[in-house]
């Protein structure tokens, strides 16, 4: 269990914002135009961002030489995988159902850290897991529509499997560097990947962007790569896991609502259930234990 500062907090909140709304941006985005084309140049257009914010904080650029191989790890499962799969998977899928299938990550992480890194869960954050994958099973109930669609539903799925390694091996760095550095040589490589990718499959089918989709790369550029992904890995670094994914499933709900309002996509009573669970998933998670309540509300001794 972990408390969260007021900084983290609202940094969290912040996240939220961004990355639940983005979900419908991305699918206007990717609507006739190339996928792998539209993630490249959100990248390239955040990319200097970040490397300014660097600059303005005086944050080294520097990397060591014997973190290289561990820094090409965290970039293939944090950023490779996901910004691949995500971005192919969410032209077949409406905005809602692709956040509900990648924020399946929290629970993919949680079950992995208990297996494989042997991560000791208390029985209130199982309990907070379980409410979060009941959570997303109700969301998930068109199974007819899914179905038909398997390539973007194992898209998705594999995306947020491998995030989930990504989130704990990220806990877990021992790179002796800022976060914001992390972060901006991950997003350098990882634009390289995508731009090879869309020359590689999408060359032919380049165009101009028309004006929803430029809105659409630059909301990305600034509001996801400049800031929400280097906040997400923050969080990532500094959180124990079961807190850092848990604390951001409300993203996903703000995705299928967002999606409701803007696209016209049909919301069903689960989607209400659902967020109820989130909700609950989160404070069975973040909420501070009664002993470490009791201790905060003592007062000292002079």
């Amino acid at each position: 269990m972990h408390t969260l500062s007021r900084r983290q907090l609202v940094l969290l909140v912040l996240l939220t914002l961004v990355w639940g709304i983005n979900w419908p941006i991305m699918k206007l985005g990717v609507t006739g135009f190339p996928p792998l084309t539209f993630r490249t140049l959100c990248m390239w257009l955040g990319l200097p961002v970040l490397g300014l914010v660097l600059v303005w904080r005086r944050v080294p650029f520097r990397i060591g030489r014997e973190h290289w191989r561990e820094l090409a790890v965290l970039t293939v499962f944090n950023m490779f995988f996901w910004h691949t799969l995500a971005i192919l998977a969410i032209q077949s899928l409406s905005s809602g159902r692709a956040a509900i299938l990648g924020y399946t990550m929290p629970v993919f992480s949680a079950v992995i850290g208990a297996l494989w890194f042997g991560q000791r869960l208390g029985l209130r954050a199982w309990a907070g897991v379980g409410a979060a994958a009941l959570g997303v099973l109700l969301l998930w109930h068109e199974v007819g529509v899914l179905s038909s669609r398997p390539t973007g539903v194992l898209m998705m799925l594999l995306a947020a499997g491998t995030w989930a390694v990504g989130t704990q091996l990220m806990r877990r760095t021992t790179i002796a560097a800022p976060t914001l550095a992390i972060a901006f040589w991950m997003t350098l490589v990882t634009t390289l990947w995508m731009s090879l990718l869309s020359v590689l499959f999408e060359r032919q089918a380049w165009a101009p962007p028309s004006a929803p989709v430029w809105g659409a790369i630059v909301y990305n550029a600034l509001g996801v790569f400049a800031f929400a992904q280097v906040v997400w890995l923050m969080l990532a670094r500094d959180l124990p896991p079961i807190a850092s994914t848990l604390s951001v499933m409300m993203i996903p709900v703000l995705g299928v609502f967002s999606g409701a309002w803007w696209l016209g996509e049909v919301l069903h009573w689960q989607d209400w259930a659902a967020v109820v669970l989130v909700m609950a998933a989160i404070a069975m998670v973040l909420w501070p234990p009664r002993s470490a309540a009791a201790r905060v509300a003592a007062p000292r001794g002079g």
